[in-house]
């Protein structure tokens, strides 16, 4: 249970689904409620598939380029860190590529759950390199069933959160979520710090 609840809040917080909901409702505002609900199940799904594709398969990345799992964690780490301090200054999107160009292109397209929802807002590099690092460290069965678990509920989070966007926004307001954003950003820092200090000392001793 502490192994499902550790990969579930540092998943969440380093995929941070609330930082996407304002996007989510600018993508979507001329859609219907079903059409809105569409895109939320179609988003989640995707970002499902993605995450489990890099649990699963990520490590034959590693061996494809030769990258050892401390410098992942290194790599990773810094990533991280970086999404964190986005959140905390206010530049999530700005940091994730959606720059105004950006989304008025993806406000034109018809298929939006792809790209640039479930990549690379949701499903990013920070969460790609976290789960590979996942694979290498647990390597018992039951680990990984309760990690893929964990993938599994954050996969319906993410659906719920997408799905009541607009009640989101109604309840909390651009400063709620800001507010929240922020303070999910100080805790996806300290993630990404905690990877770096611990494979540093790793490596001195």
């Amino acid at each position: 249970m502490s192994l499902f609840l550790i990969a579930l809040a540092a998943i969440f917080s380093v995929i941070n689904p609330l930082g996407t909901v304002p996007i989510f409702v600018g993508l979507t505002k001329e859609k219907t409620k079903k059409e809105i609900n569409k895109i939320a199940l179609a988003t989640a799904i995707n970002v499902l598939i993605i995450l489990l594709i890099s649990f699963y398969l990520g490590k034959f990345i590693l061996l494809f380029f030769g990258i050892s799992l401390n410098s992942l964690k290194i790599a990773g780490g810094l990533i991280i860190a970086s999404s964190g301090f986005a959140l905390l200054t206010g530049k999530f999107s700005q940091h994730k590529g959606m720059n105004e160009k950006n989304k008025n292109a993806a406000m034109e397209r018809d298929e939006v759950s792809l790209t640039p929802l479930a990549i690379p807002m949701l499903a990013g590099p920070g969460t790609i390199s976290l789960l590979i690092t996942y694979h290498q460290e647990y390597t018992q069965v039951l680990e990984r069933g309760i990690l893929t678990a964990a993938i599994l509920v954050i996969s319906v989070l993410i659906y719920i959160t997408l799905r009541s966007s607009n009640l989101i926004i109604k309840a909390l307001g651009p400063n709620g979520i800001n507010a929240l954003s922020r303070i999910i950003g100080f805790i996806v820092i300290a993630i990404g710090v905690e990877y770096i200090l611990s494979t540093v000392i790793l490596l001195l001793k």
